[in-house]
């Protein structure tokens, strides 16, 4: 085989999309998404960043098939530019490890990668709680509103973005907490977010531990705390306490 030849094989086999996974401490629901993202009917890339969790997340991802890597500390923003700088696709899906996806993704995600004018957006999710009750349907509209009006979907409800188009915003900050706000906020001002029109179920612990109206103002003050100029760094021992 020609040496052109070879090269325009290798580029044929370049995988469409990879898909990074920061985790800590996620051996219980991570196989739950790797299963979902076994669906892709491509050659995928499953880069699992761990960050030296004391479970078997890293091991679990392994035998999943996943490409995990060891990350020295916890901290989401670091992990994301790390999973990114070894990413060999075109198109970056960025998920949390505790979210499941529905079974019809791969359709609508080929769609989207397909069409040449994607790559001038960013594409969210429609952002659903695996948790019953009004007042969890009352958070998912309140969050499509967010979304579609403000701009501002968060890291909970995943991120398709090509790669041009992420490495041109700077892509994730180093940041333990506020990572995604931060890149959607400098995102919206360069690209259009649009939604995916399916919808990525997030774990609702974190709600039923503290309650709904508990959660949702501390998640607000601490957001008023970073924009006050409060680091990040510290404000993540509060969130993850």
């Amino acid at each position: 085989m020609s040496k052109i030849n070879q090269a325009q094989t290798n580029e044929d086999c370049k995988p469409s999309l990879s898909v990074i996974v920061p985790s800590l401490n996620e051996a219980n629901r991570l196989p739950l998404l790797l299963a979902d993202l076994d669906r892709w009917p491509a050659p995928i890339e499953r880069w699992v960043i761990d960050a030296e969790s004391s479970d078997d997340t890293a091991k679990i991802a392994h035998l999943a098939g996943a490409q995990p890597r060891r990350f020295p500390e916890a901290n989401r923003g670091a992990q994301l530019q790390h999973g990114v700088s070894h990413a060999k696709g075109n198109w970056l899906l960025f998920l949390h490890a505790d979210s499941r996806l529905p079974a019809q993704w791969p359709q609508i995600i080929e769609d989207v990668i397909a069409e040449p004018s994607a790559k001038l957006s960013a594409w969210f999710f429609d952002f659903r709680v695996q948790a019953d009750g009004l007042n969890m349907r009352l958070l998912e509209l309140a969050v499509a509103l967010r979304s579609h009006w403000l701009q501002r979907p968060y890291g909970d409800q995943g991120l398709l973005i090509n790669k041009n188009l992420y490495e041109q915003i700077g892509g994730y900050a180093p940041l333990p907490l506020m990572e995604d706000l931060d890149f959607v906020e400098r995102l919206g001002c360069q690209a259009r977010l649009k939604s995916l029109g399916l919808p990525l179920y997030t774990n609702g612990r974190r709600w039923q531990k503290l309650g709904l109206l508990t959660q949702t103002w501390r998640n607000a003050q601490l957001r008023r705390r970073w924009r006050c100029g409060e680091s990040a760094t510290h404000l993540a021992k509060d969130y993850f306490r």
